[in-house]
């Protein structure tokens, strides 16, 4: 099995991390004059604990197939802004790149694209509802080949009322997907509005055990739930059902005039609230 490649980050150094990737995403959504901040910002978090901390992988050795490294799909894909902070902070491509996204012949789309050659991504990804289906066939894969890996994807609540992810969610549990962590960005938005006044999703708890997974929450702002919950997530594999982690979060964490809103979902802040955020948010690794 493939060793942790990246160095397992503490608590402290995973807090000062993600304060680097919301600076990443606002200053990446600002040049661009578009993007998808909202999300990016609630789920920083919780892929800096992935990347960093949790997921074994190694950018040297990457391939799209996957074969002895742990596999992340982003189903979410208008998160690509996250997505890309993560996969160059840990040394996919130069950090300087950033500053490329959604510009003209950029490897770095508005959504992600395994066209475009980026390393680290192994799915293209912009319809919404389609990644766990994806993970689910990296997860078999995985068991005919005999890599004893792990799968993980990232779904959002608003996506949640997508039906392919209940679709893909039965085919998981009757194939026993039992290498294979969903986690579910559970801020309570969606691009329309609140997640409630729009579908009503409900309780998603009792939802994933009746589609037949073990359902784990936490808080996915505090590393101190995170961590656990995703080692809790691990010791259940190999037991015949997959895994989900709901973790609670705030649409816009790190920027006051952004949390808990939808209205940033898909809207870029101008060069004034650029300079607002980046005064709430410490710059701990070094800008682009």
């Amino acid at each position: 099995m493939l060793t942790q490649s990246i160095a397992m980050a503490s608590i402290e150094e995973l807090t000062r991390i993600a304060s680097q990737v919301r600076r990443d995403i606002i200053r990446m959504v600002t040049a661009a004059k578009s993007g998808h901040p909202g999300g990016s910002m609630s789920s920083a978090d919780i892929l800096t604990a992935l990347y960093f901390n949790v997921m074994k992988h190694d950018p040297a050795t990457w391939t799209r197939e996957g074969k002895g490294q742990d596999v992340f799909i982003l189903s979410a894909g208008h998160l690509a802004p996250v997505y890309y902070s993560l996969l160059a902070r840990t040394g996919y491509f130069p950090v300087s790149e950033l500053g490329t996204l959604r510009k003209f012949g950029s490897r770095l789309q508005g959504h992600p694209s395994v066209e475009t050659g980026v390393p680290g991504i192994y799915q293209t990804s912009g319809s919404l509802g389609q990644g766990l289906s994806v993970a689910a066939g990296f997860a078999l894969a995985k068991k005919a080949d005999k890599d004893d890996s792990i799968v993980y994807t990232l779904l959002g609540d608003g996506e949640c009322e997508e039906g392919q992810i209940w679709e893909a969610a039965m085919f998981c549990a009757h194939h026993k997907t039992d290498n294979l962590i969903a986690m579910v960005d559970w801020n309570g938005q969606q691009i329309d509005g609140r997640i409630d006044d729009i579908a009503g999703v409900g309780d998603l708890k009792p939802k994933w055990e009746a589609f037949g997974w073990d359902v784990l929450e936490c808080d996915g702002h505090d590393f101190n739930s995170m961590l656990p919950a995703f080692g809790q997530a691990k010791e259940m594999l190999g037991k015949g059902r997959p895994v989900v982690i709901l973790m609670r979060t705030d649409m816009g964490r790190g920027v006051d005039f952004m949390c808990g809103t939808n209205e940033w979902h898909g809207k870029a802040t101008n060069a004034e609230q650029c300079e607002k955020a980046m005064s709430q948010l410490e710059e701990t690794l070094g800008d682009y």
